[in-house]
């Protein structure tokens, strides 16, 4: 009579507590039943009616178990209509446990997948990357886009790749070798690589006609990890100059040689891997687009108050600003200009140029309510690393303006996804220090001869294994 509910642990579970009930519901239905038969076999028809009676309980049983058999009972619901978890099993062999439901691999200790971004070529010929596929699907990597680049020697094929948390990048560049890819590379990728190709570049278009600021930026995220310079319409010394470069650029393996909008060159580098024309005619599109937009600066400003209750006003300075920025030179001492530029203080005017173009990088002005300059802030793009740097006026200093300006400019270099800015300064430059480690940010501090370089990290440095190159040197092994 006991019944199996469930299984706990492999093994079946009784409950003794329904049985006692069901013998106790049984003894009183048998009691119920002998009181009403004596009752009724004492009275003048008891007999025949207990035998109708008897009939009536057989038809009514047999009905119920035709019925039974011709239509099967509907699983249990709970009071949310939904299905019990024990719906739709099939009874078996008590020698047979109940299959229990799979273990996630959080639970059985496996880790979770991993985003791959891999570079490879195949052999332009018909199954080639089928072959690929193939092998990828055998380890169980999903993939997730694909993008082909024909060139005269083969087909460069990029992947973005879902792979088990335990798969090995060198398991998956020997599983690509053996289906005949070479020249692979792989490295970690994150959830923005799960952005398809179009999209991503429409928003760097955006972002680029909105400020001209965002064209290096945009460039280094369109490109994946690379160096990016501007030189000099003019070189010093000679050198290459625009002259040298065509209008229409110049694909070099690693290295792009874009014409700046406003007469220098534009260098791309990426030892690491080779430019494909694809790449190459998409930095060509956004530089062209920036060309045709001309120069543009956002003109939001904010307006601050100070603590003794002066009013001031940040906003983006660009070339235009210049004269202003002179005249706010000649109102610094010499050792405040010293302690900015590093320098004979004489040559800090022939800076700002290049300071303020958007081109190297981003502005920030302090102004009062008369218009004057008071203060600079800027955020130099320095190749691969970035750069902050502040200028105060001497009668404005000690005033908490250095101290906004550089939590501005580090917010900006955190939105635009660099991992570190640092500052150059002199060991002696106290407030230089503080406001740095005002920021609340883990500092590196070094020093040599006087300088020093104070570096804050934005974002915790990409583990080794996470960052995996795998080239030429992997298909010997």
């Amino acid at each position: 009579m006991s019944d199996v509910t469930r299984a706990k642990h492999g093994r079946p579970v009784h409950h003794w507590r329904r049985d006692v009930v069901q013998l106790a519901a049984l003894l009183t239905a048998v009691a119920v039943a002998d009181a009403v038969a004596d009752l009724i076999g004492h009275g003048p028809d008891g007999p025949a009616l207990l035998l109708v009676s008897a009939v009536v309980l057989v038809a009514t049983a047999a009905f119920h178990t035709w019925w039974a058999r011709r239509h099967g009972h509907a699983p249990p619901t709970d009071d949310t209509g939904a299905r019990s978890p024990a719906a739709g099993r099939q009874a078996g062999p008590s020698g047979h446990p109940e299959p229990q439901p799979a273990e996630t691999d959080a639970e059985a200790g496996i880790p979770e997948s991993a985003l791959w971004r891999m570079r490879t070529t195949v052999k332009d010929e018909p199954g080639s990357l089928a072959a690929l596929c193939t092998a990828l699907a055998d380890r169980r990597v999903d993939i997730l886009s694909l993008q082909t680049h024909p060139l005269a020697e083969g087909t460069v094929d990029e992947f973005l790749l879902r792979a088990p948390g335990d798969l090995a990048a060198a398991e998956i560049t020997r599983a690509v070798r053996a289906a005949g890819g070479t020249g692979t590379w792989i490295e970690r990728a994150d959830a923005h690589d799960l952005v398809d190709a179009p999209t991503r570049v429409l928003g760097l278009a955006t972002r680029t006609a909105l400020d001209a600021a965002e064209l290096p930026l945009a460039l280094r995220q369109l490109l994946g990890r690379c160096t990016i310079r501007q030189l000099p319409a003019a070189p010093v010394g000679g050198g290459r100059g625009p002259d040298a470069v065509p209008v229409e650029g110049v694909l070099e393996d690693t290295v792009l040689r874009l014409r700046a909008p406003e007469g220098g060159v534009i260098t791309v580098e990426r030892p690491y891997l080779p430019f494909t024309p694809t790449e190459f005619a998409r930095a060509r599109a956004l530089v062209e687009l920036d060309a045709r937009l001309g120069p543009r600066v956002p003109h939001g400003h904010d307006v601050l108050t100070l603590p003794e209750g002066s009013d001031i006003t940040v906003r983006r300075a660009d070339t235009g600003d210049v004269e202003a920025a002179k005249a706010m030179h000649e109102r610094c001492s010499a050792r405040t200009l010293g302690m900015r530029y590093h320098g004979p203080v004489g040559d800090a005017d022939r800076y700002l140029t290049h300071l303020l173009s958007p081109r190297y990088g981003r502005t920030l002005a302090v102004q009062t309510a008369s218009g004057r300059i008071v203060g600079l802030g800027h955020l130099l793009w320095d190749g691969d690393e970035t750069e902050v740097a502040l200028l105060v006026e001497d009668a404005w200093q000690r005033r908490g303006i250095g101290a906004e300006l550089l939590g501005r400019l580090v917010s900006m270099a955190a939105e635009a996804g660099c991992e570190s800015v640092y500052a150059v300064t002199q060991a002696s430059n106290t407030g230089m220090v503080a406001a740095m480690r005002g920021l609340g940010l883990p500092l590196d501090y070094q020093i040599e001869e006087g300088t020093l370089v104070i570096t804050a990290r934005l974002a915790e440095p990409v583990e080794q294994e996470d960052a995996v190159v795998v080239r030429r040197a992997a298909e010997a092994q």
